[in-house]
């Protein structure tokens, strides 16, 4: 019989379970208790099953299917507008490798922040059938075992997630937006409203995520110009905040540190040289992955 357990198969797990909730904690709750539910069964049972990598594949899907299902009532709730949590990148930071779920989880254009909130808009059988197929090469027959439901009617799913995703799905190179955010972070600390809406695309639009535990705008601001001051404003209120250009999710981003301790970390999406996209988490909850120490 196939072991269930080894590191490869909970990293895969824990891939496919951060792609689908947008949360390293939730993520890696899910993961266990998929575990759980496998040690839970009777040795007899556990021997009739060829595949335990496949059958834990599918009961964390169905966790994170359910997950998703109740999400959607619980931030009906939730205070301003949710985003999904940041990833760091760990050859950023001082901690001991592996020691964190945040080390296990591959970093590519399905983990980018832009992706991430593209995926928020699908329904959740949509989104498991998108990620189960389009990012984790999954056939539709397998996954129509996972959302019970037909491999013709998966594979609507995720053509409907599909054209969804499309617009995420090309992002500037790394390189061109790298020399904007640094931009961005001197013009920033510079205080310099003309060169910041110089940066920003008249129709950007800045979210930001609090969940009501940290001082933040609660609705998106819109408008190069608006986001500029806003920027500004906040610089004024917030001495001795120090910025790094750091990896948020695979892509250039900025955090900010005071006294030591981040308490935010901001992503950006760029199109034709210009921000068009910024998302700021705050929430502290969602900022633990970043409780290492961030290098020079």
């Amino acid at each position: 019989m196939e072991t269930a357990g080894t590191t490869a198969e909970r990293r895969q797990l824990l891939n496919l379970a951060y792609r689908l909730l947008g949360s390293v904690t939730e993520a890696e709750d899910a993961v266990q208790d998929a575990y759980a539910r496998w040690y839970g069964l009777p040795r007899s049972r556990q021997e009739e099953i060829r595949s335990p990598g496949a059958w834990l594949t599918t009961v964390t899907s169905r966790i994170c299917l359910d997950l998703l299902g109740s999400a959607r009532a619980r931030r009906e709730r939730y205070v301003g507008p949710w985003l999904p949590g940041p990833l760091p990148d760990s050859a950023e930071w001082t901690r001991a490798v592996g020691a964190d779920p945040v080390d296990q989880i591959v970093v590519d254009e399905s983990v980018t922040m832009a992706f991430l909130v593209v995926l928020e808009s699908m329904t959740p059988a949509e989104r498991v059938a998108f990620v189960l197929h389009d990012v984790f090469r999954y056939p539709f027959v397998e996954i129509a075992g996972v959302l019970d439901r037909t491999p013709a009617a998966c594979k609507q799913l995720a053509s409907s997630a599909r054209r969804r995703a499309g617009a995420a799905r090309t992002p500037a190179t790394a390189t061109g937006r790298a020399g904007v955010v640094r931009q961005i972070k001197e013009a920033w600390e510079a205080k310099d409203i003309a060169a910041l809406v110089g940066l920003l695309d008249p129709a950007a639009v800045m979210t930001a995520d609090g969940g009501g535990m940290v001082g933040t705008v609660l609705r998106p601001v819109e408008g190069g110009a608006r986001i500029a001051q806003y920027m500004v404003a906040i610089a004024d209120k917030a001495p001795g905040l120090e910025l790094l250009e750091r990896s948020v999710n695979g892509t250039p981003g900025l955090v900010a540190r005071r006294a030591g301790v981040v308490v935010t970390v901001a992503s950006f999406d760029v199109s034709d040289g210009r921000v068009s996209r910024i998302w700021v988490v705050r929430n502290p909850e969602k900022l633990r992955p970043w409780s290492g120490s961030v290098r020079k």
